[in-house]
């Protein structure tokens, strides 16, 4: 049984996504991440950066005690590996994989972060930090726009690299972006949707949590944090 500490974020979405393709038993406890439950001790203990998602792996494949996982693409990893399912065994077809998957953790989700930041919450209109932020996006669809020409989907076979992408470009109106502008892009982003599996994921989001803006005093919370 995994156990999927979640909250309905693009990051987020990504597990759900993952353990619905693969069939695989969870049970998910929502963190809200707007009421400040990520800060609670119990949390922190699996997840140290105070950042959902995190899973807790009951049954881990060495047989050994249960095993705690924060990080998205970490998460993702690991749940291939040890399904066997989504990340190819061969090295040259896995590190292709890696390496989407972990573009997306170091580029398109930091950057269309910052993009809705910036855009959608900031208490004041940057427009040298939203202009940065939307080019910036924009490129990153450029980029996932050209690997896709003539494929599928991003590495080859579907795998962990599109289920960490798909959720990033989601809000792809809120980040001031036009799908058109990029054909290929497009075409996999409708075929991603239409997935049963992803369209369930998307289902268990809003069971959770059916109202996503965020207030004032959701505001301090996920964005006025110190180290302290």
């Amino acid at each position: 049984m995994i156990e999927l500490y979640y909250w309905t974020t693009p990051n987020g979405h990504k597990i759900t996504i993952f353990l619905e393709e693969a069939g695989t038993p969870y049970k998910i406890f929502p963190v809200n991440i707007a009421k400040g439950e990520q800060f609670e001790p119990d949390f922190l203990k699996i997840a140290p950066n105070n950042r959902i998602p995190a899973i807790r792996d009951t049954t881990p494949k060495d047989g050994g005690a249960p095993i705690s996982i924060f990080e998205s693409g970490a998460i993702l990893e690991y749940l291939a590996e040890k399904e066997g399912k989504f990340l190819p065994s061969a090295t040259r077809a896995k590190f292709e994989v890696l390496e989407w998957l972990y573009w997306q953790m170091a580029g398109l989700g930091p950057m269309a972060g910052q993009n809705h930041h910036f855009v959608q919450y900031a208490p004041d209109r940057i427009p040298y930090a939203m202009e940065r932020y939307i080019k910036e996006t924009n490129r990153l669809y450029g980029v996932l726009n050209k690997q896709l020409e003539g494929r599928e989907f991003i590495a080859g076979d579907y795998s962990i690299a599109d289920m960490a992408c798909y959720p990033w470009i989601v809000p792809y109106e809120r980040q001031k972006q036009q799908l058109e502008d990029f054909p290929n892009l497009k075409r996999w982003f409708e075929a991603i949707a239409a997935r049963p599996a992803v369209q369930r994921a998307y289902a268990k989001a809003k069971e959770i949590n059916d109202a996503p803006t965020v207030s004032q005093a959701a505001h301090t919370v996920l964005f006025g944090q110190t180290a302290r």
